[in-house]
């Protein structure tokens, strides 16, 4: 588009349109005239800019193609986030699990897209054990990739949120950080309520510390419904130890483990190993749970036709009575 803006149209349209001015009085047409022209010069830049851009916004629409996928809400997932397959167990002699995949009605509930509230709630998940065992150092390096080896004891309670994505279904973990002091024991013990996963930590260094899990995990499902939470122990700081001493160790944890009705892993913060894959397996567990659990719901609540008892009424309806009631045409 353009706009004619020559000095002899200005000059024509001054002298027909525009009075002369009085003595003594400001003409200030000149300055408003030159942002007139200016904003008539910039429009059509704007609009050619526009006019560029809208094929390539609307590429689709106009050659009668929708986009592929929409795009989602947030951040997307990261690809180490996204879990296809039922992850594997670390040990089958302390597993929960031993099956390869998922639940055949997960399977089928996903495939339709029909998995209720799962991709709207956050499951909990509590990490609970003894001061210095690396609780916090294993959730950051799951959740931040980092490890401090001067970190400070947490104090009270804290909690990151982990987003999946599980055979398309997207999928939240809520982990909660609790402080392995005594003293802040009566503050954390009121976060263990409503957790659907406890993973009970211990340093595999430290066999005094294997033996305070079992405590641990009374004070948790005490806050908790029986048989409502997936329950794991794990060893931590795995880099220290090697060869027949970690095998004992790990030993008598996998011991203690079917003790527990736990399943055991053994991980390292410092170097990653079985971090990522640990969460992974937690998550698909609790996810595979959730689902199952909102199925179940949805059957139990579904209302059944033709499996209630027939209803006898006795004695007479009220528009019986009304009927047998003498007619009377008094107001009293």
């Amino acid at each position: 588009m353009v706009i004619p803006c020559t000095n002899c149209e200005r000059d024509s349209f001054q002298s027909q349109s525009r009075p002369h001015p009085a003595p003594g009085v400001r003409d200030s047409s000149n300055a408003l005239e030159s942002s007139v022209a200016r904003v008539a010069v910039v429009i059509p830049r704007r609009s050619t800019v526009l006019g560029r851009a809208e094929p390539r916004a609307f590429a689709g629409v106009a050659s009668g193609r929708m986009r592929s996928s929409l795009t989602p809400l947030g951040p997307p997932v990261s690809r180490d986030r996204i879990i296809d397959t039922f992850p594997k167990w670390y040990t089958p002699d302390a597993s929960l699990q031993l099956k390869e995949h998922f639940h055949e009605r997960v399977n089928a509930a996903c495939q339709r897209r029909n998995t209720g509230t799962v991709g709207l709630k956050l499951s909990k998940v509590v990490v609970v054990g003894d001061l210095y065992v690396g609780k916090t150092s294993l959730i950051h390096r799951f959740c931040k990739n980092v490890f401090d080896r001067d970190y400070k004891a947490t104090i009270g309670v804290d909690f990151e949120i982990e987003r999946f994505e599980i055979t398309g279904i997207p999928y939240s973990l809520q982990i909660w950080d609790t402080a392995g002091q005594e003293k802040f024991k009566c503050i954390a013990s009121a976060y263990y309520r409503g957790a659907q996963v406890i993973i009970t930590a211990f340093d595999l260094t430290d066999v005094q510390t294997l033996g305070h899990t079992r405590q641990w995990l009374e004070d948790a499902l005490r806050e908790n419904e029986v048989g409502s939470c997936s329950i794991f122990l794990v060893g931590t700081k795995k880099d220290l130890l090697s060869g027949a001493a970690c095998e004992q160790a790990e030993a008598e944890a996998v011991h203690l483990a079917n003790e527990m009705q736990a399943e055991y892993w053994s991980v390292s913060a410092k170097t990653g190993e079985n971090v990522k894959a640990f969460f992974s397996r937690v998550a698909a567990l609790a996810f595979e749970q959730s689902v199952l659990q909102e199925l179940e719901k949805r059957n139990s609540t579904r209302p059944q036709v033709g499996d209630g008892d027939l209803i006898r009424m006795e004695g007479n309806s009220p528009e019986t009575q009304e009927s047998k009631r003498p007619f009377s045409l008094g107001c009293c």
